[in-house]
C-alpha cells in the first residue's frame, strides 16, 4: 500500500475536499506490487473480501514463495492451490506455521483470527474418490471464515446413505456437491433443499465420462432449479462463490 497517497487522500478528505467514499474508492484502486515475473494485487482483499489466492501450477517453486511473502507481509491469510510437497516445503522454511493438505494440494497460513460465519456450507462427495476436489473446497472455505461440514461418498447409487443425513442437508445455507461419473448427485440435492446447490463435476469416471465433461453437461443440464455449475475439479471456485452467498444468508 502506498502510505503516501493514502496521507494525500485523508488531507484532502479531512479539508473537505473529498468525501469518504471518494477515499476508499481511491484505496481500492491503489497500485499492485510488480514483482517483476507477477504483479501481486495486494488490495484484493479491499475489494473482494479476501486476499489473492495463488494458483500454484505453471509457477516455479521460487515464484510462489515470493508472491506468498508479499501476500503475508501484508497481514493477510493465504491460500495456495494445486501446490505440490516441493512448493510445500520451501515455503514451510520461510514460513513455519504453514498447512499443508496433501488431498486438496492447498497451503495455508493464518495470520488473522475471526469466529465463523454462523451460516453453515456443507459440502458433499458422491464417491471417496471425489475427495480431493472436496478437500480444496472445504479448505478454500474454511480459511475465508466460514463454518464448514462434510459428507463424503453418499452417491446414487445407494442413495440410502444420503437420505440417512437428510436433516443435515436442511441446516446448510448453501451446499457443494462434487460428483464424477454421471454427476447425477447435485440433481438429487438440489431437489431436496431450499438452498442454493453448486455443482462440482469432476474428472472421475470411465472412458464416456471425457475426464469429466459428461457430470459437466449433466450438472448444466440439470432439473433442479436451484443447481449452478463450476468447471470441471474447481473446488476452489465452488467454495469462494459458497463463501459469497454465505455472507449474505442469514
Amino acid at each position: 500500500m502506498d502510505i503516501d497517497v493514502i496521507k494525500r487522500l485523508l488531507e484532502d478528505y479531512k479539508a473537505g475536499g473529498v468525501s469518504i467514499s471518494d477515499v476508499l474508492g481511491k484505496i481500492k484502486e491503489l497500485p499492485y506490487k510488480d514483482i517483476g515475473f507477477a504483479k501481486v494485487d495486494s488490495h484484493r482483499k479491499i475489494r473482494c473480501g479476501f486476499p489473492e489466492v495463488i494458483f500454484c501450477m505453471g509457477k516455479t517453486t521460487e515464484q510462489v514463495v515470493k508472491i506468498v511473502e508479499h501476500i503475508v507481509a501484508g497481514g493477510n491469510d493465504m491460500l495456495a492451490t494445486r501446490a505440490s510437497m516441493e512448493i510445500y516445503k520451501a515455503v514451510s522454511k520461510k514460513f513455519p506455521e504453514a498447512v499443508y493438505n496433501e488431498q486438496a494440494r492447498t497451503i495455508t497460513i493464518r495470520k488473522t483470527r475471526r469466529k465463523p460465519q454462523k451460516g453453515l456450507i456443507l459440502i458433499i462427495t458422491a464417491g471417496t474418490s471425489d475427495i480431493p476436489v472436496a478437500e480444496e473446497a472445504r479448505v478454500t472455505a474454511e480459511i475465508m471464515g466460514n463454518n464448514v461440514k462434510v459428507l463424503y461418498d453418499v452417491g446414487v447409487a445407494g442413495i440410502h446413505r444420503l437420505m440417512k443425513s437428510h436433516g443435515e442437508l436442511l441446516k446448510a445455507n448453501v451446499i457443494i456437491v462434487v460428483a464424477g461419473m454421471e454427476g447425477a448427485l447435485a440433481s438429487v440435492v438440489g431437489g431436496l433443499v431450499d438452498c442454493p446447490v453448486i455443482g462440482v463435476p469432476t474428472s472421475i469416471g470411465y472412458g464416456a465420462s471425457f475426464f469429466g465433461v459428461a457430470p459437466l453437461l449433466s450438472m448444466l443440464n440439470s432439473c433442479a432449479s436451484g443447481v449452478s455449475v463450476v468447471n470441471i475439479d474447481n473446488g476452489f471456485g465452488a467454495a469462494y462463490v459458497a463463501s459469497l452467498i454465505n455472507r449474505t444468508r442469514k
